[in-house]
């Protein structure tokens, strides 16, 4: 079933909408390094009731679950966010907000190219879609939007390789993902903003900073790590790709931004990509071969066949399980189980 993790990515859109406008706000009292670094660094807070209940905060121990969660910090938790807010710096919380659609271009591109991902006629079209949305936007505010968009699009770029990485990390659970991404990627960012200007803020922009962090980027990114595990990085960012509609809202509500034809235009054509991306899917005979890993999952999936001693397994749980050889047939996402090559059985 994959309602569960669709609701849990666009429930993680609607914080993530939320980061533009709060940040064009906080950019007044604090520069972009700083509040990069506090944004990170309060993700990392708002995760850590969940690793108090009990589960482990343990570093990753093998040499590949360390490779991804440490290029995850370097370019999702660390450059990305300063891009970001450079790109805030030029360009309105609105149009800054429907530009981060191109992340969904960004992260279909490199999974076809890099990650065993595939995409069809309906979802290269969409990846297109989101990237003409991007020009169109850009074109609007003259040499200064070109500037601000290619910024935001760098960042869309560390953030696809981010969604691909940390969407195969199955030797930690999102929240301990979430936290170490957060707490080494936002002290690094503070310690270099703290160095190259004086940290004037008041306590209230730092406090709101952290506050904001916690939300809009440490719930809701492990939010969306748990979504992009279920469904793939891909299909995950489809549905993330609702947040720049909170965004617009919300910059039109909180900071009283005008909402120009140009952004109305941008925005459905934008919906119409995610209508695409969300089209595009497969079925055809695949093979499993023998995996042992932890990761969220349900019983009902036709993958997760191992029994539990109290029967206790109709809800979605995570624990270390082992998965025996299987071949079969069906509609399926590029999620942990289905990183295959195309073409049958490999």
């Amino acid at each position: 079933m994959i309602f569960g993790p669709l609701g849990i990515a666009l429930l993680a859109a609607a914080l993530f909408g939320a980061a533009a406008p709060a940040s064009k706000w906080l950019l007044g009292a604090l520069t972009p390094l700083q509040l990069a670094g506090l944004l990170y660094l309060g993700a990392a807070l708002g995760v850590a009731p969940a690793l108090a209940s009990g589960r482990s905060l343990a570093f990753p121990r093998g040499p590949r679950a360390r490779r991804l969660l440490l290029g995850a910090v370097a370019l999702g938790g660390g450059l990305g966010p300063v891009l970001l807010l450079l790109g805030l710096r030029l360009a309105s919380a609105t149009s800054v907000a429907l530009w981060l659609n191109l992340e969904l271009a960004a992260t279909a591109v490199l999974g076809v190219l890099y990650f065993h991902d595939r995409l069809g006629r309906a979802g290269w079209l969409g990846a297109g879609a989101a990237l003409a949305a991007g020009l169109l936007l850009a074109s609007g505010g003259g040499a200064a939007g070109f500037a601000a968009g290619g910024l935001v699009a760098a960042a869309c770029v560390c953030w696809a390789f981010d969604n691909h990485w940390t969407a195969l990390q199955d030797g930690v659970s999102p929240a301990a993902t979430t936290f170490w991404k957060g707490a080494l990627a936002g002290a690094t960012n503070l310690a270099l903003g703290a160095a190259t200007a004086p940290l004037v803020a008041p306590p209230s922009a730092i406090a709101a900073a952290l506050a904001a962090g916690a939300l809009c980027y440490g719930v809701s990114i492990a939010l969306s790590i748990r979504a992009a595990q279920a469904l793939g990085a891909t299909r995950a960012q489809v549905a993330f790709a609702s947040a720049p509609l909170f965004g617009v809202g919300l910059a039109a509500l909180w900071l009283g931004e005008p909402v120009s034809a140009t952004q109305l235009a941008a925005a459905g054509v934008l919906a119409a990509s995610v209508a695409l991306v969300l089209r595009d899917r497969h079925a055809h005979l695949h093979a499993h071969e023998a995996l042992a890993h932890v990761h969220w999952h349900r019983h009902d999936d036709g993958h997760h066949l191992h029994e539990h001693e109290d029967g206790a397994h109709a809800e979605a749980h995570a624990h270390w399980h082992v998965h025996e050889p299987l071949a079969h047939a069906h509609v399926h996402w590029p999620d942990l189980h289905h990183r295959h090559r195309h073409g049958g059985i490999p």
